[in-house]
């Protein structure tokens, strides 16, 4: 039941939504999504995959996952996880209700909704890699069935749903299916396509996964609607807006709008440095105010899959309307300046100890690129190895989320979580992650030199602390 009021442009949506007139085949997918009874087929079991298909799960939904790495499905298969954040017992209860993974492609044709959950990186040169959306959806095609709904949850620019993958899923698939056009009255020989951005937050435990809105764009207002029907299933709002390209550019905009914050205290944090000021104590006397302030907090360089890499997606879409975004561009120089930042203060550090960095021996206590978790994608840890090791130094980790470091698509370090013992025989002890495991007073006890990138020693005095 609507208000008498004047809607709002979200209820405006929603509103209308209930206007959409269903031919026969999107009606009987749109029960069986009401009712909990769909397939669904989940593609990308990683961070953002994973996850999802147990809420799906959970709900009562018949969920497939696919995965191209074998070792993920044999895992979930064999009722274990992978992810840190994710107990095996989730695992067990999601394959209690049906839940099963596969490398096996072709049971897509026996979803009624496919997701697509995939990575978006850069490539060398910063720019969009579209390369596993675009082979994903090559993949899928040939099993893409009559009335079937796709959703891309991959964070990328606007116009990618319509200018990249629609025409993938259309050129290879096997029935000449074509996505449902706006305004269109066709009956047959369609399948529906929305995008809908994750909104992942590793580490959060404040915030329950099911209560984050979900923001849904269709490529038309059938596929909206199936598509919000079905995440309204597992979260407690779908937020529908006008099409795939409003939902495309929202998740940019809210990540360049994290990305531009983090460097405004960056920045802050070297000048307040410079001036003797303590930028934390600065930052929670400014979060007393009640209104027109958000705190955010500085430290050693951005990492994730998204607020160091969304930015870039939008600038590059960006110049081919002849636009250039300064304001993004000159956030990420600042916040990719950050490891150089953290590294000057190891120098200075042992320089006022009189060692040189040549030689000195630095245990990094974090991989992860934030605390309590066991995801290391764009650290700034690992950019801080890198940039210790050219000028000398021997770096050593511990992590109690990351046993191992191998290879990544920008790194090959090789490396094993040191153990915490005789922290002594180091020259500088450097905190990149604050872990709530750690124990920070006994580390700066037994510590020579303690860098703290991340304000983990608050309240702790002591001159073997520098603060960066």
């Amino acid at each position: 039941m609507f208000s008498h009021a004047k809607p709002g442009r979200a209820e405006s949506n929603e509103a209308n939504a209930a206007q959409v007139v269903l031919p026969q085949i999107a009606r009987e997918r749109l029960d069986r999504l009401k009712a909990h009874t769909a397939r669904i087929g989940v593609i990308g079991l990683g961070y953002v995959g994973l996850p999802l298909s147990l809420l799906l799960a959970e709900a009562g939904f018949k969920v497939t996952g696919f995965d191209i790495d074998a070792k993920k499905v044999e895992e979930l298969e064999a009722g274990r996880s992978y992810i840190f954040r994710i107990a095996a017992e989730e695992i067990e209860r999601a394959r209690a209700k049906g839940f099963t993974a596969t490398t096996e492609f072709a049971r897509l044709s026996e979803q009624d909704a496919i997701l697509l959950c995939v990575p978006t990186p850069l490539n060398e040169h910063r720019e969009p890699d579209l390369s596993y959306v675009e082979n994903t959806a090559k993949s899928a095609a040939p099993w893409i069935r009559e009335g079937q709904l796709v959703v891309l949850e991959s964070t990328t620019y606007p116009g990618t749903t319509e200018e990249l993958l629609i025409p993938a899923l259309e050129a290879g698939n096997r029935q000449g299916l074509r996505a449902q056009a706006q305004g269109a009255a066709a009956e047959h020989g369609v399948f529906y396509v929305a995008f809908s951005p994750e909104r992942e937050d590793p580490g959060n435990v404040t915030v329950a996964r099911r209560e984050i809105p979900k923001v849904v764009g269709g490529h038309e207002a059938i596929a909206t609607e199936l598509a919000a029907t079905l995440y309204e299933g597992i979260f407690t709002r779908a937020v529908r807006v006008s099409s795939t390209r409003v939902a495309e550019m929202t998740k940019l905009l809210e990540n360049i709008y994290r990305c531009v914050n983090i460097a405004l205290v960056n920045e802050m944090k070297v000048l307040s440095l410079r001036m003797g000021v303590d930028i934390w104590e600065v930052i929670d006397a400014a979060a007393t105010k009640p209104f027109g302030f958000q705190p955010f907090y500085p430290g050693p360089g951005l990492g994730g899959h998204c607020i160091p890499i969304d930015p870039f997606y939008l600038s590059w879409k960006a110049k081919e309307f002849d636009f250039n975004t300064r304001f993004i561009e000159l956030a990420g120089e600042v916040n990719e300046a950050m490891p150089a930042h953290v590294v000057q203060y190891v120098a200075k550090g042992l320089n006022a100890q009189r060692k040189a960095m040549n030689g000195a021996r630095v245990l990094m206590l974090g991989m992860a690129y934030k605390k309590d978790i066991d995801d290391l994608r764009e650290s700034p840890s690992l950019t801080v190895i890198e940039l210790l090791r050219a000028e000398g130094a021997e770096v050593l980790y511990n992590d109690p989320y990351i046993p191992t470091v191998g290879r990544g698509r920008h790194y090959n370090l090789n490396m094993t979580s040191a153990p915490l013992d005789d922290l002594d025989q180091f020259d500088c002890v450097l905190i990149m992650t604050d872990h709530s495991e750690y124990d920070y007073k006994a580390i700066v006890r037994q510590a020579r030199l303690v860098v703290d990138t991340r304000n983990a020693t608050k309240g702790i005095r002591s001159e073997k602390i520098v603060r960066c």
